[in-house]
C-alpha cells in the first residue's frame, strides 16, 4: 500500500487520501493508514478551501498563479479521473460531454489546466488533422499553443493509425461547441 500511495502521488500529487482510494479503488481506512505510515516522508498542503493535500517532497508544484499551457489529452486518461473530485480538472457542466454513461472518456484539450473541448484525429484528402470542438471561446494564445500541439500529434499519428477513436465520432455531432476547428492549418 505505501508503494501505491507513492506512486500515486508521483504521477498526481498533492491530493487528497479521497483522490488515492478513488483513483486506486481502495478503501480509504488503508489507504489513510498507509498514509499515515509514510507521514513523515511526506509534505502537507491546504488547498484554497482548506483540505489537506499530501505529496513528496522535492515534486515540482507552480507558483498560484502560473497558466498551464494548452495541451491534448487522450482516451481515458489517468488525469482525468484521478481526483474525488473531478471537478479539479473537468468542469462540472461540461464533464457529461467528457465522460459518456457508457464509462468513455473522449479525448479532451486542456486550457489552462482545465477541459476545454475534445478532439479528434480525422484523415481527409491523405491529410491528417485534428478537429476540436471547444465548450467556449477560447483565447488566441490557447489556439496558437494548441496548433503546436497538434502539429506534434500529427507527426506522431501519421506513423500510426490517425483514425484511432474513428468508432468515437458518433459523440461528435452531439457535443456542443461554440468553436471548432481542424489544425494544423
Amino acid at each position: 500500500m505505501d508503494v501505491v500511495v507513492r506512486r500515486y502521488l508521483a504521477a498526481f500529487g498533492p491530493a487528497t487520501v479521497l483522490d488515492i482510494a478513488q483513483f486506486t479503488k481502495l478503501l480509504r481506512v488503508p489507504v489513510r493508514a498507509a498514509v499515515e505510515r509514510l507521514r513523515p516522508d511526506l509534505i502537507e498542503l491546504r488547498s484554497t478551501d482548506g483540505q489537506e493535500l499530501i505529496d513528496l517532497p522535492g515534486a515540482p508544484i507552480p507558483p498560484g498563479q502560473t497558466t498551464a499551457p494548452a495541451r491534448f489529452l487522450p482516451m481515458w486518461d489517468s488525469v482525468l479521473l484521478a481526483y474525488a473530485d473531478r471537478s479539479r480538472i473537468i468542469p462540472p457542466d461540461v464533464r457529461m460531454h467528457v465522460i459518456r454513461r457508457n464509462g468513455d472518456v473522449l479525448p479532451t484539450i486542456l486550457v489552462d489546466g482545465y477541459v476545454a473541448g475534445v478532439w479528434f484525429p480525422r484523415r481527409d484528402n491523405g491529410r491528417t488533422g485534428i478537429r476540436i470542438k471547444a465548450f467556449c471561446p477560447l483565447p488566441p494564445q490557447a489556439w496558437d499553443e494548441l496548433e503546436a500541439e497538434a502539429a506534434n500529434l500529427v507527426a506522431f499519428l501519421d506513423q500510426r493509425e490517425p483514425e484511432v477513436y474513428r468508432r468515437y465520432t458518433r459523440w461528435w455531432d452531439v457535443v456542443p461547441a461554440p468553436e471548432s476547428r481542424t489544425l494544423p492549418d
